[in-house]
């Protein structure tokens, strides 16, 4: 076996810029400072949010029990990161994800991504 049939070719398009930025501006950890971590889950909660923030704007409009097929043929691991698998991206985790910002309250979280975008690009709001 040759090493030309080893190599896996993964999309990356525009959604490499998308997750760069989501890094940059911290959401995955604001989201996970406020939802918490549960060891125990293969995925965060910041995490799940990345995923449906790239997802929604790599212009798809599915049914949520297919949202991991999305990410089938990207480059997950650096999209997501290491170790993350498309069917960790299920609906009963997304919409357990859903169900706790819904709780603590959508608009705060908003709110603080709003700050820290604000914060690292240094955006002055005088008009």
């Amino acid at each position: 076996m040759s090493y030309l049939e080893e190599i896996q070719v993964k999309n990356l398009d525009h959604l490499g810029i998308v997750a760069g930025l989501i890094d940059e501006i911290g959401i995955v950890k604001i989201i996970n400072n406020k939802l918490g971590i549960d060891v125990r889950e293969k995925i965060s909660a910041g995490t799940v949010v990345k995923s449906i923030l790239i997802n929604g704007l790599g212009f798809v409009s599915r049914p949520l029990y297919l949202f991991s097929q999305f990410f089938q043929d990207k480059a997950i691991e650096k999209l997501l990161g290491e170790r993350i698998k498309p069917d960790y991206l299920n609906d009963d985790k997304i919409g357990r994800v859903m169900d706790e910002l819904y709780k603590y309250g959508l608009n705060d979280i908003f709110i603080e991504v709003v700050l820290e975008v604000i914060k690292k690009f240094k955006i002055d709001l005088k008009l």
